[in-house]
């Protein structure tokens, strides 16, 4: 079914109505505008304050077989540590038990005859790290070598350059430790610039894959195909109101990420806006596309979490890091417009204007939102079939 042509100035004024209805049409959708308000809030906090890839106070028993003053120094070195959480145990049995109860992570193990194994120069120490969280386990092992590494400087000094191994053997050698990027070694500076591309991929893909098919089982469409109006003006039109929603979640998650949890924001804050603003039309447009292309609400929702904030969330390198990943997944994840934008806000986030990376991605970015598009406005067409 085909509409009268109007002259091209009637654009802007078919496309301010159109606007208004649906800026009406998503405030009176009360489940629409929870969502895309209060999600960018609830995401904050939870990966904010809840999720958190480091290791604190983690409990560790110290089974003291010796009880000589030197071996008191050990403990004070685990104690002033503060990833450690030291339970001293009388028993090397009563720290299994723990263990195999979940109460402690680790135990070191100071032998009946350290002291006397020290001043002869072969002085050792047991670790043991519950294994069943690899990741977890290997932070816990390096914590508490750490700390008894510093006591091993501290001894070496004290004896002129000579001790024993425990541990690594240091001499009197002094090593100084600078993380690049992270100098607060704080896994929210590497989690929140995440958290910002799967609010934005939440918002733009997951409500915006409703909106045409919701019409599409209402009926309403084809109100729609006997005004005059043109399929980009309808698109157009419902791109506008989650743009808006999408951008207050995305000064919602810079505000928290400054003064919440004090991520630096090392490079631009414009090119910040200016490539999220890209990314923005990336998701909008793949959730447009689902949603003329389905016209079913249940169809394009799970489609829609299939394809935008599963992938982005497991293939962009937020959780995992592609060089780790099998090669026919790292392509994958090279694929997807989520890879580009994180590495962005990585950038800027923490190192600073690379501009070759940025001019590079926000390309990319401007050639997924044209083609996205452009695919959305070939399959919504004027005709009811």
């Amino acid at each position: 079914m085909s509409a009268p042509t109007l002259p091209s100035g009637g654009f802007w004024r078919r496309l301010l109505a159109l606007t208004r209805k649906e800026v009406r049409q998503l405030v009176r959708d009360r489940s629409n505008l929870i969502v895309g308000l209060a999600l960018p809030i609830v995401l904050i906090l939870i990966f904010g304050y809840g999720m958190t890839f480091d290791v604190r106070s983690a409990p560790v028993a110290v089974v003291m077989e010796d009880r000589s003053p030197i071996t008191a120094d050990v403990l004070a070195g685990l104690t002033l540590s503060p990833f450690i959480s030291p339970v001293t145990v009388s028993s090397m049995r009563e720290a299994e038990r723990l263990m195999q109860q979940g109460k402690v992570d680790g135990i070191v193990r100071i032998p009946p005859d350290f002291s006397r194994q020290l001043t002869s120069g072969d002085a050792r120490i047991q670790v043991v790290v519950h294994g069943a969280e690899a990741n977890r386990a290997l932070t816990i092992q390096g914590y508490v070598q750490a700390a008894l590494a510093q006591w091993v400087a501290v001894q070496t000094d004290r004896a002129g350059g000579r001790l024993s191994r425990v541990g690594p053997t240091l001499g009197s050698v002094t090593i100084e430790q600078r993380l690049w990027f992270n100098a607060a070694n704080d896994s929210r500076w590497f989690l929140v610039p995440g958290l910002i591309m799967l609010i934005l991929t939440l918002l733009g893909a997951f409500l915006t894959s409703l909106v045409v098919a919701r019409e599409w089982e209402r009926g309403t469409f084809e109100a729609l195909f006997v005004t005059p109006v043109r399929p980009l003006e309808i698109l157009l039109a419902k791109i506008v109101p989650y743009f808006a929603v999408g951008m207050i979640g995305l000064v919602l998650c810079l505000l928290a990420a400054t003064f919440l949890f004090h991520v630096p924001i090392v490079g631009s804050l414009l090119v910040i806006l200016v490539s999220s603003v890209l990314y923005l039309f990336v998701a909008l447009g793949l959730g447009l596309l689902i949603s003329s292309a389905t016209k079913n609400q249940f169809a394009a929702s799970q489609l829609a979490f299939l394809s935008s904030f599963l992938p982005a969330m497991m293939l962009s390198g937020f959780i995992f890091d592609l060089h780790n990943v099998p090669a026919g997944l790292r392509w994958l994840g090279q694929v997807l417009p989520a890879t580009y934008y994180l590495e962005l806000l990585k950038s800027l986030f923490l190192a600073g204007n690379l501009w070759s990376m940025i001019v590079k991605n926000c390309a990319i970015l401007a050639l997924y939102a044209l083609a996205l598009m452009a695919a959305t406005r070939a399959v919504t067409r004027k005709r009811i079939t």
